[in-house]
């Protein structure tokens, strides 16, 4: 069975098409680059995966459920439960502290906080950020608060990590650092990862790259 899948997912903002029949399928695990030129609709399927976006026509399913026939709580739930994201430029609550950002998905899960926070400091080690734990965002640097964002949206152990242009906003040397331990992690975990970047060497990482052109998946390529 896959993990999740888009079946002939189409859909328009107004009277602009930006999927046009798209499908993608995603085995338990395994790491997907979706890859296309801007405005190709990379990122609105990342988003009709996640369940962020209702599809106008097709089918998104989860484990084989229906994801594009649940009302916006059900998914809502969803991505609290299942799903972990990663995006460009982190979007960690400024007002939070570090550690306070990474067990936010576990708080937010009903997680006692005394537990959420120990889950929470083990990443600090892992990730290089010792030391950062009651800093915010303000205070990390760019390489440091994606690390940060890459600690929330795993901890609570997510199904898949939908992963937006997360090293979007780094030097190069960062965000292969990012990336190594993007998929260190994931692998560990089991965690199956949709990864959305225009970067061939962020791609690179991943088990096999999607090419996404026109609204459609017209090309497969393995890493």
């Amino acid at each position: 069975m896959t993990a999740i899948e888009a079946r002939d997912v189409a859909l328009s903002f107004g009277s602009t098409p930006a999927l046009r029949g798209a499908s993608l399928s995603v085995d338990p695990g395994e790491i997907v680059a979706v890859m296309g030129p801007s405005g190709s609709g990379k990122s609105t399927l990342l988003h009709c995966l996640a369940g962020i976006l209702v599809p106008d026509a097709g089918e998104i399913r989860l484990d084989g459920r229906r994801l594009d026939t649940m009302n916006e709580q059900e998914r809502s739930v969803l991505r609290r439960d299942r799903f972990g994201f990663v995006f460009q430029f982190g979007q960690l609550v400024p007002e939070l502290t570090a550690e306070e950002n990474v067990a936010l998905p576990l708080l937010l899960g009903g997680v006692r906080r005394t537990a959420a926070f120990q889950e929470a400091r083990p990443w600090f080690e892992r990730l290089g950020l010792a030391g950062l734990e009651r800093r915010r965002s303000g205070e990390l640097s760019g390489g440091q608060a994606q690390r940060v964002a890459l600690a929330r949206g795993l901890v609570a152990r997510p199904s898949v990590l939908f992963a937006d242009e997360p090293t979007g906003a780094l030097d190069s040397l960062t965000g292969e650092q990012v990336m190594d331990l993007l998929v260190a992690c994931a692998r560990e975990q089991g965690t199956t990862v949709v990864l959305v970047t225009h970067e061939a060497r962020v791609a690179a990482y991943a088990d096999r790259q999607v090419i996404v052109r026109d609204g459609k998946v017209n090309a497969l390529v393995r890493s």
